[in-house]
């Protein structure tokens, strides 16, 4: 197993950036794929249709965000963990802080970028960021 660190700067507010992960109707619209996301701690999740899956471990709203993650294609009970972090960086916006441990070997490239081809730019475009 191995860890994802990213950094990715939005020109948004750390609210904007947290609801784009954790408002349904809003990540939808950023993936043009169909998301179900509680809100709550213990509550599921399901994003770019059944293919990423898990289970929301903590949420501090517009501060920070911890999942139990899985894509479908992953050997079953395997979940890696998640850590979306926040942080308003006056004048420029939100600075986010994204962890991923637990990756499969074997997965790790695909899902490294992933997070950048399906996330931080479709986030960005979405934002109306260039």
């Amino acid at each position: 197993m191995k860890e994802i660190i990213q950094t990715v700067q939005f020109q948004a507010s750390t609210h904007d950036v947290f609801e784009l992960l954790m408002n349904s109707a809003k990540h939808s619209a950023f993936t043009g794929e169909s998301a179900v996301i509680s809100r709550k701690v213990g509550g599921a999740f399901q994003a770019y249709g059944d293919y990423i899956t898990g289970i929301n471990v903590e949420i501090v709203k517009d501060v920070k965000l911890v999942q139990k993650w899985r894509a479908s294609d992953w050997i079953e009970g395997v979940y890696s963990l998640v850590t979306f972090k926040f942080v308003l960086v006056p004048g420029v916006g939100c600075k986010l802080i994204f962890t991923q441990e637990g990756v499969p070997t074997d997965q790790f490239d695909v899902i490294k970028q992933g997070w950048a081809d399906y996330y931080w730019d479709p986030m960005k475009e979405y934002l109306g960021e260039d």
